[in-house]
Formats: C-alpha cells, sequence, structure tokens
C-alpha cells in the first residue's frame, strides 16, 4: 500500500511539470498587463484591482474547471486528449467538422510559437527587478534579449538528444514553484484580506461596465493570458492519465488564485510609487527573495517552454496521420520510445521563436500578440464539443446550453484579444494563417486525388499474374514484391500499381503483396486484415494502426508473412542461400510510385493549383521509404503520371 501511494505521489508530482508550465507562468505577467491596460499603477483604483481579480478568478473556474477539467476530459480518445482527438472522435458526424479541427489545430499550433518566447521573456526581465543588477538591466533590452535568445536556442538545441534530465526535474521544480507562488500569495494577502472580495462575480461584472476601467471590455484580452494554459489540460491527458489532472488541479488553481490575489493586495498597499509600470508578480516579493524568485521563474518558464513544443510533436504528428499536414521525419529520443522528436517542426519553432523575440523586443510587447490563437482554439474546441455531447446522448437543451456559454465566453475574450491585432496579435493570425493554408491544401489534395485517381479490380488481374509469375522467360524481380496503395478498397488497387507490374518490365514474383495502411482512431490500434483471393501468392493487406503508432511497415509485413505461413495460406520460401538457418521468408521489395501530375489531367483551375502546391510541398518532406520504416529495405522508386480522370485528347492525322 505504502508502494502505491508512493507511486500515485510520483505520478502527481510529474503531471505538474508535465501539463500546468503554461497557465503555472500566467502570474509572471498577467496583472502587469492589467495594470498597463489601465495606464499603470497610478491609475488603478480598488474597485479595479478587486474587480480584475474576480475576472480571473471567474474565468479560471468557468473555463479551466469546468469547461475543460470537468467535460472536456471526458471526451477521451482512448485515453488521448486534445483537439484532433476530440476531431477522431465526432467526425463521422459531419465533414464539415474538419475545418473547426483545422482551425484550432493551427491556432494551438502558432500558440506554440508565443508562449516559449513570452514566459522566458517575462522571466529574464525579473533581472531588473534585483537591485544589485539593476543598473545592468534597466533599460538594456538588447542584453535581455540576448539572454532570452540563447535560453530558447539551447531548449531547442536539445530535443534532438531526448530530455530525460529535464523530465526528471519538471515535476519537482513546478511542485517547488506552484508552492512558492501560494506562499507568496498568502504573505501578501495577510495584509488585505478584504481582497477575498474577489470572489464575488459582481465585482467582475461591474468592472466591466465601470468608468475606472479605461479599457472596457477589452480588458479581457489581459484576463484571458490567466487561462492560457487551459488547452494543455486536455491536450496532455494521454500523458499523465485524467486521475491525475483531477488530483492536482485544486492544488495548481489554489496556488494560482493566491498569487494572482497577493499582488493584488501588494498592489493595494501602495500609497505612491515611481514607476507605475513596474511588474507586480517580482516587486511584491520580499527583496531578499528576488533573486531566486527569478531562477526559479526562469526554470518555470523553460519547463513551460518545453510542454508546449512537445506538445506541437504530439500535434503535428496526429495531423500528419489525420492526412492534415505532409509526413515529416519523426524520430524518438534514444532515452524513452514514447517521446516524439520531429526535426523540421524544432527548426521552424526555433526560428520563428527567436524572430517574435527580436521583433518585439520585450513582453509587454509580445503580450498584445499572445492569447489571441488560443481563443480561436478554445471556440473550435468548444464546436467539436458540442458535436461529442450530441454523440454520447445528451439532450439538445443541454448541450446548447453549454454551447452558448462556453460560446459566449470565449467570443467575448476573442474580441477582445482581436483588438489587439495591430498591437502584435496580427504575429499570431499570420503563423496560424500560414499553417492553415498548409492543412488545406494536404487534405483537399489527398481527397481530389483519392476520389478522382482511376483504380482497378484486383481479382481481374489474376490470371495475368499467374502468367508472369510462371513465366521463366522473364527473371525474377522478388520473392515478394510489395505495393502501397492509398486504395482502401481490399478489392481494389490503383490502376498505376497494375500498369508497373503487368505494363513496364514485367515484374516476375512468387508473392504480389498490396498493402493500404489505414489510420484509425484509437491511438494505439494495431491490428490488419487479410485477403489472398483464393490463392496463396496475391496478397491484400489492411493495416489498421493508431494515429500514434509508427508505421513500420517492413516489420509488420514479415510478421504478417510469418503468421500466414504458420497458418498455411502462404508457402515456405526457402531460401538457397542464406545467413540464417531454416529461413522460411524470402527476399522483399518494395515499389513505391511517385505521382507527378499530367499535363492531361482533367482539372478545374483551382484543383489544379491544389494539386501542384500538394506536389510542390510534398518535394521538401520526408521520403516514403523513411516515413514506412523502409530505409534499410529493398525499395524501387517509380514516378508514374496523375491523371487524375484522364481528360479527352485531341486526335492528329496525317496529311500529304
Amino acid at each position: 500500500m505504502e508502494k502505491k501511494n508512493k507511486i500515485r505521489l510520483g505520478l502527481a508530482i510529474g503531471t505538474l511539470g508535465i501539463v500546468y508550465g503554461d497557465i503555472g507562468t500566467s502570474p509572471l505577467y498577467v496583472m502587469k498587463s492589467i495594470v498597463a491596460s489601465n495606464g499603470g499603477l497610478n491609475h488603478v483604483s480598488e474597485d479595479y484591482i478587486i474587480g480584475s481579480l474576480s475576472l480571473i478568478f471567474w474565468t479560471l473556474t468557468l473555463l479551466t474547471t469546468i469547461k475543460y477539467v470537468i467535460i472536456a476530459l471526458r471526451a477521451d480518445n482512448h485515453g488521448e486528449g486534445g483537439i484532433f482527438s476530440l476531431y477522431a472522435l465526432v467526425r463521422k458526424r459531419g465533414k464539415w467538422l474538419i475545418i473547426p479541427a483545422m482551425i484550432g489545430g493551427a491556432a494551438l499550433l502558432a500558440d506554440g510559437v508565443l508562449t516559449p518566447a513570452v514566459t522566458v521573456t517575462s522571466a529574464i526581465e525579473g533581472l531588473e527587478e534585483i537591485p544589485a543588477f539593476e543598473t545592468l538591466f534597466t533599460g538594456n533590452t538588447t542584453l535581455i534579449v540576448m539572454i532570452v535568445i540563447t535560453i530558447l536556442s539551447c531548449i531547442f538545441f536539445m530535443q534532438r538528444y531526448g530530455t530525460m534530465f529535464i523530465g526528471r526535474i519538471f515535476g519537482p521544480t513546478m511542485l517547488i514553484w506552484f508552492s512558492a507562488l501560494g506562499i507568496l500569495g498568502i504573505i501578501n494577502i495577510l495584509g488585505d484580506l478584504s481582497i477575498f472580495r474577489a470572489f464575488s462575480p459582481y465585482y467582475a461584472v461591474e468592472l466591466l461596465f465601470s468608468d475606472q476601467n479605461k479599457a472596457g471590455f477589452l480588458i479581457l484580452g489581459s484576463v484571458f493570458l490567466a487561462t492560457t494554459g487551459a488547452e494543455a489540460l486536455y491536450s496532455d491527458l494521454g500523458h499523465v492519465g485524467r486521475k491525475n489532472i483531477y488530483i492536482t488541479w485544486p492544488f495548481v488553481k489554489v496556488c494560482l488564485i493566491l498569487n494572482y490575489f497577493g499582488q493584488g493586495a501588494w498592489i493595494l498597499s501602495l500609497k505612491k510609487i515611481d514607476d507605475p509600470f513596474v511588474n507586480p508578480f517580482f516587486q511584491s516579493m520580499p527583496e531578499p527573495f528576488i533573486m531566486y524568485g527569478v531562477l526559479i521563474a526562469t526554470l518555470a518558464a523553460i519547463i513551460a517552454s518545453q510542454s508546449l513544443i512537445t506538445g506541437a510533436y504530439t500535434l503535428v504528428s496526429e495531423a500528419i496521420a489525420l492526412n492534415l499536414l505532409p509526413r515529416l521525419s519523426i524520430r524518438y529520443p534514444s532515452e524513452t520510445k514514447g517521446q516524439v522528436y520531429i526535426p523540421a517542426v524544432t527548426s521552424v519553432l526555433w526560428i520563428a521563436c527567436l524572430g517574435v523575440v527580436l521583433y518585439f523586443q520585450d513582453s509587454s510587447h509580445m503580450e498584445a500578440a499572445y492569447g489571441l490563437s488560443i481563443t480561436v482554439t478554445m471556440l473550435m474546441t468548444t464546436i467539436l464539443l458540442f458535436q461529442f455531447l450530441l454523440q454520447k446522448g445528451f439532450s439538445v437543451i443541454t448541450t446548447t446550453a453549454i454551447l452558448m456559454t462556453f460560446g459566449v465566453l470565449e467570443l467575448a475574450f476573442f474580441i477582445s484579444s482581436a483588438a489587439k491585432f495591430m498591437h502584435g496579435g496580427f504575429v499570431a493570425v499570420i503563423l496560424a494563417v500560414i499553417i492553415m493554408a498548409l492543412m488545406y491544401i494536404w487534405f483537399t489534395g489527398y481527397y481530389i486525388k483519392s476520389k478522382l485517381v482511376k483504380s482497378v479490380p484486383i481479382k481481374k488481374f489474376i490470371p495475368s499474374l499467374t502468367k508472369l509469375k510462371d513465366d521463366g522467360a522473364y527473371p525474377k524481380f522478388a520473392h515478394n514484391l510489395v505495393y502501397l496503395t492509398s486504395n482502401r478498397n481490399p478489392a481494389r488497387v490503383e490502376h498505376a500499381v497494375m500498369a508497373s507490374i503487368l505494363d513496364k518490365r514485367p515484374k516476375r514474383a512468387d508473392v504480389y503483396w498490396f498493402v493500404n495502411v489505414q489510420v484509425v482512431d484509437g491511438p494505439h490500434t494495431a491490428y490488419y486484415t487479410v485477403e489472398n483471393f483464393d490463392t496463396d501468392f496475391v496478397i491484400r493487406v489492411q493495416l489498421k494502426l493508431g494515429f500514434r503508432v509508427e508505421q513500420d511497415i517492413n516489420v509488420f509485413l514479415h510478421q504478417i508473412a510469418k503468421d500466414l505461413i504458420s497458418k498455411g495460406k502462404l508457402a515456405q520460401q526457402k531460401r538457397k542461400y542464406s545467413t540464417a538457418t531454416n529461413r522460411t521468408l524470402g527476399d522483399f521489395c518494395f515499389v513505391l510510385v511517385r505521382d507527378e501530375l499530367s499535363t492531361e489531367a482533367d482539372l478545374t483551375n483551382w484543383q489544379r493549383s491544389i494539386m501542384k502546391m500538394k506536389l510542390l510541398i510534398k518535394r521538401f518532406t520526408t521520403s516514403p521509404e523513411s516515413w514506412f520504416g523502409l530505409e534499410y529495405s529493398d525499395v524501387q522508386l517509380e514516378n508514374v503520371p496523375l491523371y487524375l480522370s484522364k481528360k479527352k485528347t485531341r486526335k492528329i492525322r496525317e496529311v500529304n
């Protein structure tokens, strides 16, 4: 029993580091942003501070606790969470649901660029508050930017080696961080217990209509920063499990609220201040503790950045499996097979983060860009959650009430954040639009091809394959000739596949394999079905793999072949020469057909443009042999014109 309790405690502490990095570092800049939006500390009243804290408390309660912890965590896809997992659950309810999934996913990836920049910069700016360093760092933006760039570069550089070491200190560090937030909050609250009036929603509503609030409803853009990490609670469901989030969220929320209230109490205790734009987070600390506060804040910011980067890897890998993004090289650091590392994503995020830091220079300007994209993701998640609840049998009245409640709230946050568009929000929009365009091109191109490419019944060609198999006039191309097909119909393949076998140099083999890989909703699903058309040499394999399963086709196919031999459905392929004794399988040759758009393709101008862009993007992505785990296999590449329903061609005649 004691051992189980230790394990549970360890998992709970680990959850603090994996899930709450983003939302846990929000106290670094939320109150600073709220105060700055009203003109600084010299222009805020007691009612303004109480109302702002009330808005923070009820935003965390409604959006994070009720929507994500209580409702969204129930919408798990075999234990996995996040907007793409949610889409996989409900996509059968309507083809249009791909739209909110793409928009939400693109916005969430854009947020992954901004979060590391704003959190690390906010933490490093705390050096200005240390008396010993005040002269060196105050007003020295260049030095702060250089430190931030160095830290961010180190974070991205070590992704390729895995993060086992950092992973070990994630949980304990965040435990110290949240405990420090709570303790510092209590110290400041003890000076003014009246701050607890902020629990009443009356003060939140009153502030929105108060003349003392110069920003009006636009203050919600700053308040929303307190809950930007809420989406991570749902996205990281598969990493930590629902129970661990249930256990840890109350502790995290209490510590966050105590710190926000503590900052508010410190502001109210001020009689006069020379600099109205100081950061209440660091200034509310006892002076001897500020240096340690900056240190632990920097560690927490690094953890938040690492969590967002890891989340981006997971999000991209799921999008690839759902045909929303092109195939990219996916690796697994040696320390743990479960950790995904995508080099292309690392490079793009690193360059984009550095660009954000160099462009904005300080966290105050970054906050204008931050938050806008995540409001879009939350809105899209709400739409998909509405469909999920209907699918689960909830009444239309109940689900509509939930949709309206969260929809109206998030729409208000979106409008208030959108008002910051010209002050930096355009950066988030540009990033999201670029990602969205890439998703649209890839997804649309996939369906244009899948609907229009000519397919043929395999059974029709079995007599020809039988003759070719037994025709000694042609040299044997391979014992096992494998074609990967995108056609999901178990009785058909693309015409180009049969043309490759029969119309080009005929490819004689003992066994012809036609393999299709289908990504299914379950993240860790791995099974197959087989159709042999009453033969022992023509085999159609349908692989059903979850969106988190690595597509190592060579390994899977050898397993399937051995299973078929053991069942007597495939003849043993004894080798005369082999380094292994009693080998029952011959060689495998994989033929990959590479598409080239034909000038004869019968497409509209828009479809042709989409296909051209898709094929252009494809040139910069990982090779098919790398994606399907065939790097060390015998692979033949063939270019085939992509006709897509060949149009009528003009006949030409001879004249004298």
